[in-house]
């Protein structure tokens, strides 16, 4: 409801705006009828300043460093938490009782086999075939095989479509690795943890038992659950928009592992990963902390500062401590960690970055510890992606119940030539 009005003032006219307050955060301006009263529209590249719906799931705080899951911090959550128990917070806003986590971690578990089928559908990729290519074909494609959850009015088929995108989408991740480096897909073993089948997945192998590493599996599940939902950011808006036009959640969930890809947008960590690679050894921070202030040098420093946070990653505090649990078990003594961890603290004590407000991000520590597990680089979006699945799916069917939500149709500012007639090809 209401709580104040704002004003404003066109020309000689003003117009009174209703103004709306959250249960947290900043109040928003309702102009919901700005055009139709006064004949002009907004003006906000990026949406920035934009609320494009309202939502209930996840609350982030640039300023204070906070980012909530239901109201629940992200840390709490990252250190005590299963990322089923969050996937269920998430998709249905409460923590769930035992008997409801055992049955909602069984129903999972009953969907994570794929159609036999779509393993034809990867052979028909080339073996160098980014994993993310492959995943929003392989996602996309689930909405030909899967009739029986497409319609969107139906609560009940909506569920199930929800529950085989997070069920199924560790199985499309790691069949995408397995067809890169040639190795038979693992089909899933529903004995182990939703982390440790698909540890189990991506580097087990038919000839000989594979054992889940219990460091490596909390290490990935932190890293699921720091990556679940980050309230309207492009991949999840992307969702969003093709689920208000009536799309299949296949294909909404496809198109926003594509946005996904970008990278400026999930793409960051590998970039932060090649960044401290080609710094190399602590001793050269010091020139690439230079040329990152220099505006001529088109060098930046990947992994510091935030579209949103304009204070430290909660996210980044829990990635850091990972990074040196799962490089003490794996005995590896990494320079790529060494010189991240010399360059955090020389920018964190910097007055440029100070000033500037460009504290470690999620992806600064991420790429390290994937790195050291083992992953290759074009793989760490696509485990972004698989992680991402939930949110996506939370944000989709919050979107889907909303009685005010309507198909997504952004205006613009026209700069092009004003009406003019056309003239015949021979007279130009």
């Amino acid at each position: 409801m209401p709580d104040a009005n704002a004003t404003l003032k066109l020309g000689n006219e003003e117009k009174s705006f209703p103004v709306l307050s959250g249960s947290v955060g900043p109040d928003v301006i309702d102009i919901r009828k700005l055009y139709a009263e006064t004949g002009a529209f907004t003006y906000d590249p990026g949406f920035t300043s934009t609320g494009s719906c309202q939502s209930a799931i996840t609350y982030i705080d640039g300023e204070e460093g906070v980012l909530l899951h239901r109201g629940y911090p992200i840390d709490q959550l990252a250190e005590q938490s299963t990322f089923p128990e969050v996937a269920y917070l998430l998709v249905n806003g409460e923590l769930p009782s035992k008997d409801e986590l055992d049955q909602f971690t069984y129903t999972i578990s009953r969907h994570t086999m794929l159609h036999e089928q779509l393993a034809n559908f990867y052979r028909g990729f080339r073996r160098d075939a980014h994993p993310m290519a492959i995943m929003c074909g392989v996602v996309g494609a689930l909405s030909a095989f899967y009739h029986d959850s497409t319609d969107i009015t139906d609560p009940k088929q909506r569920m199930i479509a929800s529950h085989r995108l997070i069920a199924k989408m560790p199985t499309i991740a790691a069949m995408a690795y397995k067809y890169t480096v040639g190795q038979p897909f693992m089909y899933p073993d529903n004995s182990l943890s939703y982390t440790g089948n698909f540890l189990r997945m991506t580097f087990g192998v038919p000839a000989e038992p594979y054992e889940v590493n219990p460091v490596i599996e909390r290490a990935m599940r932190r890293i699921f659950i720091l990556h679940a939902d980050h309230e309207q950011n492009a991949s999840t808006s992307t969702v969003r928009l093709a689920g208000s036009s009536g799309a299949n959640p296949f294909a909404c969930i496809a198109a926003g592992i594509a946005c996904l890809w970008g990278p400026a947008h999930g793409g960051a960590n590998e970039a932060a990963l090649n960044m401290l690679r080609e710094i190399g050894r602590p001793e050269r921070i010091p020139e690439y902390i230079a040329r990152a202030k220099d505006k001529d040098d088109p060098f930046r420093l990947m992994g510091f500062g935030h579209r949103v946070y304009k204070n430290f990653d909660p996210r980044a505090k829990v990635m850091k401590a990972t990074a040196a649990e799962v490089l003490k078990e794996l005995g590896k003594s990494d320079p790529v960690l060494d010189t991240a961890q010399e360059l955090e603290q020389l920018a964190l004590q910097d007055e440029y970055f100070i000033e500037k407000k460009l504290y470690p991000n999620v992806d600064f520590y991420s790429g390290v510890i994937l790195n050291a597990i083992g992953f290759p680089t074009d793989m760490f979006t696509a485990l972004f992606a698989l992680a991402r699945t939930v949110g996506w799916v939370a944000q989709w069917n919050e979107m889907i119940s909303d009685p005010e939500q309507k198909i997504g149709r952004p205006r613009q500012l026209y700069v092009g030539e004003p009406q003019r007639d056309y003239v015949p090809v021979e007279q130009r």
